[in-house]
């Protein structure tokens, strides 16, 4: 780490120790109502644009509005950034800043010793301290003696700088998550010129208001400048050689998505139907995906949840590319229209955002407990093909690979995010649109089959000889007429039928179609030579390739592999999994793709497991993989 000394930039400043570092993990916390999702989202814009590579966690309550001072109330949002290549949020912050006591103490526990804790002093009366169990103030008591402790007065700091404004005490006081934002922006020297452009856009129509939040923005960056007990500032490079050449712009894993749905209705010539009912962490996608009009999307917000399924089957029959967005429990009421989409044989992609559950569970936390139910959570044998993003901005990737499956299979395909991929943003690079797969689909145009006495007529089931996809007619188009619905269908005419044995043909049938999509192999990241290969999928993917990169770092040896199909699986799985002596598989979950593993291929896997609703840490995953490595 080196150190270099830069003048003072205001009047009245001193000078300041600058400090370079590699890598910074800062948390924001304070109350629902604290504006500490929107602070750290201009944290996180204002790095990216500076070139960082970047990585961030959003945790926030699940009631809309929490009750305030408490620790079930306490939204946070971490960010790591850095001048190389990074894959989480970070285990531990290096900087906690806490808007009052609750936040305080929901976050501490995590922070190392000597980490730096900013404090917003005004917050800790003896009501609010009482409120979540400090029976005598930390700021005094000497239980934060062991880190590098910043007491502010934020709010009445904020007060003052905003007297000149016709401002109420109430009004003012909601601008202190802007001067704690200017504070850390001159701390970690963050360009400012894009949250004040920010400010003055988001409050257009209230002009007094996008001021006010600026001075108090530009009241932070000047105290940091002045107070002697900020004595240092800390710089953090670009990171040039982390990114290939190319367009990047920060991207949350849910934008990503709706920006892949976009890209592959553009790419299959079709137009995009998302039907929809809102469901954490799910939304987002129909908020974003209700402004591309202009690209042919049309959403539809249904009354509930078997209705917004119900309506993009409709439109995929119509020849639209169609979606349905929900989380765990939203596909619990959507899988008998789901087994009504493998019979008809459509493409339908059901985008699942999974979170904490059974039932509604844990609305705003994350885990990746859906997989069992995607592969059979319907009545009877109804194969439906597995996808799952591995980071936000493979959420994009994702969209494009389960369009590609659903439209050239003619089958729904389940897309797997969840609350990690769907909130947290990395930087992601803007594809050429001659990189994009060609997703060009033919509709039946005329007759397909000519009958024993010599007549040509339409069979909608008759089936492509290398995928057994069935061909999609347009309703209308003359002559391609043929019924749908959900009773079984005979082979080739797709006319009702009870025939035992045609039943059994068209299961069989429509599960050799999943069997045999065609997916990429799976690639093995073995420089070594290992005798322990550690198995994921979707996200976590990040703590994963962290835990691995620590593991060599130190000499150990540890194979990595990651599955992004998990229906069907790459079909040079099983040839992996025998090269080596121990199969680890961390989940967040209780095993669910553990339990599929070992049914599939006799691997005695072993599973590592959490369900707390919260991602892995690369340094725990690390420690339990040294155990695997070691035998234990």
């Amino acid at each position: 780490m080196s150190v270099e000394t830069t003048a003072p930039a205001v009047a009245g400043a001193v000078d300041k120790e600058v400090r370079r570092l590699d890598r910074v993990i800062i948390r924001f916390a304070g109350d629902s109502g604290d504006g500490m999702q929107l602070t750290g989202d201009r944290f996180t814009s204002e790095t990216a644009s500076f070139g960082n590579d970047l990585s961030t966690l959003p945790n926030f309550p699940a009631e809309i509005r929490a009750p305030a001072g408490t620790l079930p109330g306490v939204s946070s949002f971490q960010l790591h950034f850095a001048d190389h290549d990074i894959l989480t949020p970070g285990d531990a912050p290096n900087v906690l800043v806490a808007m009052n006591p609750a936040a305080l103490k929901a976050n501490i526990g995590d922070l190392p010793r000597g980490a730096e804790v900013i404090v917003n002093t005004d917050e800790f009366t003896k009501r609010a301290m009482q409120k979540v169990g400090y029976a005598t103030s930390p700021l005094e008591d000497g239980s934060l003696d062991g880190y590098h402790l910043h007491p502010v007065p934020l709010t009445t700091l904020t007060v003052e700088a905003l007297k000149e404004f016709d401002l109420t005490r109430k009004e003012a006081e909601r601008s202190k998550n802007m001067f704690a934002l200017g504070l850390l922006s001159w701390m970690y020297h963050r360009p400012t010129e894009g949250t004040e452009t920010f400010l003055r856009s988001k409050f257009a129509k209230k002009p007094d208001i996008a001021a006010a939040n600026i001075a108090a923005f530009r009241a932070g960056w000047n105290f940091g400048e002045t107070t002697e007990d900020f004595a240092v500032s800390y710089e953090v490079a670009p990171a040039a050689r982390a990114f290939p050449p190319g367009v990047y712009r920060n991207i949350s894993g849910n934008l990503a998505l709706s920006y892949g749905l976009v890209a592959a209705s553009r790419q299959a010539d079709l137009p995009l139907f998302l039907g929809s009912y809102p469901i954490t962490p799910a939304s987002d996608i129909l908020h974003e995906l209700s402004k591309h009009k202009n690209f042919g999307v049309r959403t539809f917000q249904a009354e509930d949840e078997i209705a917004g399924i119900g309506a993009a089957l409709g439109a995929a029959f119509g020849g639209s590319l169609a979606v349905t967005t929900t989380s765990g429990p939203g596909v619990a009421l959507k899988s008998e229209t789901i087994g009504l989409a493998v019979s008809l044989e459509l493409p339908l992609l059901i985008v699942d955002i999974q979170r904490g559950g059974p039932s509604t569970g844990l609305p705003t936390k994350t885990e990746q407990a859906d997989l069992l139910q995607a592969m059979y959570g319907r009545n009877g044998e109804a194969p439906v093909p597995v996808v799952a993003p591995r980071t936000p901005a493979d959420c994009f990737d994702a969209a494009l690979e389960a369009a590609r499956i659903a439209l050239a299979y003619r089958t729904p395909v389940f897309l797997l995010s969840d609350g990690y991929l769907a909130n947290g943003s990395e930087p992601w690079r803007v594809p050429e649109i001659d990189e994009l797969p060609d997703l060009t689909v033919r509709f039946a145009q005329g007759p397909n089959h000519t009958t024993e006495d010599g007549t040509e007529v339409f069979w909608p089931y008759k089936r492509d000889p290398h995928t057994l996809a069935r061909p999609w007619a347009i309703p209308g188009t003359p002559g391609l007429e043929h019924r749908i619905g959900g009773i079984e269908k005979q082979d080739g005419t797709g006319n009702i039928s009870y025939d035992p044995a045609n039943h059994d043909f068209m299961v069989r049938t429509r599960q050799a179609k999943v069997d045999n999509i065609t997916v990429p192999d799976l690639q093995a990241d073995d420089p070594d030579g290992a005798r322990t290969l550690v198995l994921g999928w979707g996200s976590t993917y990040g703590p994963i390739t962290a835990a691995v990169r620590r593991i060599r770092a130190q000499g150990g040896h540890i194979a990595q592999a990651h599955l992004r199909h998990l229906n069907p699986f790459p079909p040079n799985l099983g040839e992996v999994l025998t090269r080596y002596e121990r199969v680890v598989i961390p989940e967040m979950n209780l095993g669910q793709l553990a339990t599929l593993i070992r049914a599939e291929y006799l691997i005695d896997a072993l599973s590592y497991t959490q369900v707390n609703g919260m991602p892995f840490k690369a340094e725990q995953l690390a420690t339990a993989l040294e155990e695997a490595i070691d035998g234990h």
